[in-house]
């Protein structure tokens, strides 16, 4: 994820677009790999299916992993109370992150936009550490 999103961060003019591209495909990749670790209990089918799916669709291949994360994590806080915390701030920055997400590439001049994305996506994964202890 790391080159895809450096060279996409460090781009300019027409490549750009092509770099965006695959950035998001990155991103998918890891919430892919994230859901995988935090929820073992993904169907196999499902998984090969967003795997297929990477380069084609990879928005929308990040939010149904990130549901997946949600529906992981909020049964675990039901059952354990300490995690209900971190349960709340991965719900708020996954949704924070959705509408960020979108908002970047409705308006991608617009300053700060990718910025505040990058806070919440942050903030999401470093949630997902209490799911994964």
């Amino acid at each position: 994820m790391g080159v895809a999103s450096s060279l996409y961060h460090s781009s300019r003019g027409g490549i750009r677009r092509l770099l965006r591209w695959a950035d998001y495909t990155m991103i998918a990749t890891t919430t892919l790999c994230l859901s995988r670790a935090v929820g073992n209990e993904n169907p196999r089918l499902l998984m090969a299916a967003s795997a297929l799916l990477l380069p084609f669709q990879p928005l929308v291949v990040s939010a149904v992993h990130t549901g997946l994360m949600e529906v992981s994590f909020a049964r675990r806080a039901s059952m354990e109370p300490e995690l209900r915390m971190a349960h709340n701030l991965h719900k708020v920055s996954s949704l924070l992150g959705g509408a960020l997400f979108i908002a970047d590439d409705c308006f991608p001049e617009t300053p700060y936009i990718h910025a505040a994305w990058h806070l919440a996506a942050a903030i999401g994964v470093g949630t997902c550490n209490k799911l994964l202890e």
